[in-house]
């Protein structure tokens, strides 16, 4: 039997932001102990009144507890439950000095004055016309998202996706759940196909329905663009999509041609010459790519793509092509240099005595319209880039230089003592316009330059080389040997493989990069061999721990004390903590909660706010978990939150310099970043990394994972775990294999040059 419960929240012991689970301390009228409270309790607030549905059960180490099953949020009734009410931050434009001055106003009358006779507040000391419009509105947004609450609540979903919908559809909200609930996966952040399918099933829709199929085999197609894939083979896609939805594979085949026909899907036959990689990926899994076939022998695969990556990967190759193909260059005078006397030149001016691969990189870039520059660390890629620029000026070419990410950008301006931009300004990108430079309106340049083209995803790659005109030279730079772009996609290996692009690899160590053991032991690691760990080193360290608990114990000891007393590192700004996976003692997740507890605690006067699991605080490192045009922020972009403002409900964070400012609704698309997965690493470089390598991190220990974090790292590197789990990483070269068809198409028949579509995103 469940009984109710009502009480005001007085504080949060635990939430866990991935399954919602929370515990709480909750005062109920009369009691006069508080009651612990426990259930999927994700979205509550300090000084909330709730009012709870769910059974007594008793915990064999925390004793009796209140298990919720359902609950709402109540108006509170008593003068001092207002004024927490009021002042915990719920409605915009009342923080709690504010909260205690209308209370000491209004009395038990407060709500009731908000409500009714919004006009009165201006009777309040610091209340102006402004701010009265901002809390009138604010009040009647929360009435109507209540509205919307109630209706979803029995659906298990969190008051901020209610707040989510209602912000996305307005009044329409219901109306438009109610009619076609799967459009929520398409439409709103942090709402996947799950949550619609259980609303859908919920208000009857049937299983077989053909809204429901549609929608399952375009979350099967998004789940694994999320994991890299440009497509997917279609036999997997039905079988996914049929065991997801549970309904007959023949159902998933009917509904994927009336897709097709109404132009939300293409679907072609994609043919590649065997042993390439293609297949064998289970949804949710590593895709790992089977070797098979006799050389030469040509295979077939049925290809399904989203629109965007069909278009996106027909335009890369079509652009590419058309670099390669023209024979107009800008850079036509290189193509007679007399290379001996230009080396000689160099030599004697700048003191600049290039390797004869570096010799041949620079002389390939500037007579080659494609041109892809690869090679580990410290094998000269950034003094080969500076000498490229060296020769360009001399001539009075221009040139641009950019990267993916703002860090990665900066980098590259100080490596090169030059102006360098992100891939999105130097197009000129703008929310309300796009992309200003695109085929109709190109980059009026010579020569581009990219750097850590590793970490470019497909569709960026389609806009930056629809800016390129075709007399122009490109240079990409970065190393093919870590991890690929957390966006779908494999650019920079497939143009390799392609064997189109002129490659020039740098594989030789410079004598000073030699005397880091980063740099040796990156080597090392990226030839199967384990890394050294000599008594003498001063930049590379193990600590041996094979349990995970202590491990975290000791992660954390040595990023608050043990690097700061030695060398003098600041743990908030110059160590990066970089796991392989999100879970268990040493993962992403508990780390984050453990260092943020000793890194950056709570204080008086240091604002805080809650956004779901996760609490927010002044001070905290922080990672954007997606591309926001409208912000200018980008999937993997990191800050630091600067400000906290709990009457105008936003949250600032600081981006390299640039301050950009979040609403509550908003600030789900951050996590802490005090520790943060390799991948999300990519491209960015830090005074000290510290990464656990467990064997509890079996399946993601890999030698790419290990050599991108090894080289993540500037001035020192610590690992923390075992030898054993080291070994089986570098021993492990199976690299996660893409669905991507560039290569083919770059080797294949012609396309059509720079496509441009109205679908591309």
């Amino acid at each position: 039997m469940h009984e109710f419960l009502e009480g005001t929240v007085e504080r949060i012991t635990y939430s866990h932001e991935e399954t919602g689970y929370t515990v709480a301390r909750l005062a109920v009228d009369g009691q006069p102990d508080l009651v612990t409270i426990v259930g999927n309790l994700l979205d509550i607030n300090v000084g909330e009144r709730l009012r709870l549905e769910g059974f007594w059960t008793t915990h064999a180490q925390y004793g009796r507890q209140f298990k919720v099953v359902n609950y709402k949020t109540v108006l509170p009734a008593t003068v001092e439950g207002i004024r927490r009410y009021l002042g915990s931050g719920l409605i915009k434009g009342i923080g709690p000095v504010t909260a205690r001055r209308i209370v000491n106003k209004f009395g038990a009358g407060t709500l009731d004055i908000i409500e009714h006779h919004p006009e009165r507040l201006l009777e309040v000391l610091g209340v102006g016309r402004k701010r009265v419009q901002m809390i009138t509105r604010a009040w009647e947004e929360q009435r109507r998202i209540k509205e919307v609450m109630l209706f979803l609540q029995s659906h298990q979903v969190s008051t901020s996706l209610a707040v989510k919908i209602y912000k996305q559809y307005g009044d329409e909200a219901i109306a438009v759940v109610q009619e076609n609930p799967y459009r929520l996966a398409r439409d709103v952040y942090g709402i996947g196909f799950l949550t619609a399918d259980k609303i859908a099933r919920d208000l009857g829709l049937p299983a077989d329905s053909p809204q429901r199929v549609a929608a399952g085999i375009s979350y099967v197609l998004s789940e694994l663009a999320d994991e890299g894939h440009v497509y997917v083979p279609q036999d997997t896609l039905i079988a996914e999509a049929a065991k997801i939805l549970a309904v007959p594979p023949d159902l998933v085949q009917e509904s994927l041609e009336q897709l097709e026909d109404e132009e939300q899907v293409h679907r072609e036959t994609i043919v590649y010459s065997a042993p390439e990689r293609r297949g064998g990926v289970k949804l949710g899994e590593p895709g790992v790519g089977e070797l098979g076939g006799k050389q030469g022998e040509l295979r077939e695969e049925r290809a399904v793509y989203l629109l965007p990556f069909y278009y996106g990967e027909v335009g890369v190759a079509g652009c590419l092509r058309a670099l390669l193909d023209a024979d107009r260059s800008r850079l036509s005078f290189y193509r007679s240099a007399n290379w001996e006397q230009v080396f000689a030149y160099l030599a004697e001016s700048s003191q600049l005595q290039l390797s004869s691969q570096q010799q041949e990189a620079v002389r390939t870039a500037l007579t080659h319209k494609v041109t892809v520059l690869t090679g580990g660390p410290g094998t000269g890629k950034t003094t080969t880039v500076q000498t490229i620029i060296r020769l360009l000026e001399a001539r009075r070419r221009s040139y641009a230089l950019a990267s993916p990410t703002g860090r990665a950008a900066k980098r590259l301006s100080e490596a090169t003592d030059r102006p360098a931009q992100t891939v999105h300004r130097l197009l000129e990108y703008s929310p309300a316009e796009g992309f200003k430079r695109n085929e109709n309106n190109p980059l009026n340049v010579d020569m581009v330059i990219v750097d850590e083209v590793s970490m470019l995803d497909l569709l960026l790659t389609n806009h930056l080389l629809k800016a390129i005109p075709v007399d122009a030279h490109l240079l990409l730079v970065g190393d093919v040997d870590q991890l690929p772009s957390v966006g779908a996609g494999n650019v920079l290996r497939d143009v390799i493989d392609s064997g189109q692009a002129a490659v020039v690899r740098l594989d030789t160590i410079f004598r000073q990069a030699a005397d880091s053991y980063i740099v040796v032991n990156a080597h090392r690691i990226n030839h199967g061999q384990m890394p050294l760990f000599p008594k003498g080193a001063r930049d590379f360290f193990l600590f041996v721990k094979d349990d995970p608990d202590e491990a975290a114990d000791l992660l954390v000891d040595i990023v608050q004390n043990r690097i700061p007393r030695k060398f003098g590192f600041r743990p908030l700004d110059d160590v990066q903590v970089l796991s392989p996976m999100y879970r268990g003692a040493v993962g992403v997740a508990n780390l984050n909660a453990r260092l943020q507890a000793a890194l950056n605690p709570p204080g008086p006067h240091k604002p805080e706010r809650r956004v779901g699991g996760r609490v927010f605080r002044v001070g905290d490192r922080v990672i954007q978990l997606r591309n926001n045009y409208d912000l200018e922020v980008f999937n993997g972009d990191v800050g630091r939150i600067a400000a906290i403002d709990l009457v105008n409900q936003t949250l600032t964070v600081d981006m390299d310099g640039r301050l950009v400012q979040y609403d509550w609704a908003d600030a789900d698309q951050l996590a802490h970043a005090f520790a943060i997965s390799v991948h999300k690493s990519q491209g960015s470089e830090y005074p000290v990394v510290v990464m656990p390598v467990m064997t509890t991190h079996y399946m993601m220990l890999t030698r790419p994972i290990l050599y991108t974090g090894v080289t993540r790292a500037r001035n020192l590197v610590v690992l923390v775990g075992s030898k054993r789990a080291i070994a089986i990483a570098v021993h492990n070269n199976r690299v996660a294999d893409r669905h991507s068809a560039l290569d083919v198409r770059l080797l294949g028949k012609p396309v059509p040059h720079c496509i441009n579509h109205k679908m591309m995103i």
